[in-house]
């Protein structure tokens, strides 16, 4: 059995991960879903939140992931997301000030309240991640 297996991050901007890993966690549309060699093929509606990931050289990195889909088939996940970003690079501050603006908007209806209370999703993820990533002192 094999001890690691190939993982793909894409974007539409970027191809940001392409290595191989032992263990993976990625947010699913229903909750959060672990990855480990070995695992049977799976097609799944990523969700929005942390993708952690542990590599095969060492080491873990942390992104923020939204919305997408992931493939793992054999010994090969590819992920592909709306957005993602290294968890180190989200500002606590900047992702506040997008909640503050998501939350002053209350007189949305319909699909336009569908779009606010993603955005007021999104924020809160991403000032959640940026959080923890702070009080960890950059560990991951």
């Amino acid at each position: 059995m094999s001890t690691s297996f190939h993982c793909t991050l894409i974007t539409p901007e970027a191809r940001l991960l392409d290595e191989e890993v032992t263990y993976v966690n990625l947010p699913m549309w229903d909750g959060q879903m672990g990855f480990m060699p070995g695992r049977g093929a799976i097609v799944g509606k990523l969700g929005m939140g942390e993708l952690r990931l542990t590599f095969f050289k060492g080491g873990k990195r942390s992104y923020y992931v939204e919305e997408g889909f992931v493939q793992m088939v054999e010994d090969k996940m590819t992920v592909l997301a709306t957005r993602a970003m290294r968890t180190e690079t989200l500002s606590e501050s900047e992702a506040q000030a997008e909640l503050n603006e998501a939350l002053a908007r209350k007189d949305a209806t319909g699909d336009d309240m569908d779009r606010v209370n993603r955005d007021r999703e999104r924020a809160r993820a991403k000032l959640t991640l940026a959080r923890q990533f702070k009080a960890s002192g950059g560990a991951i």
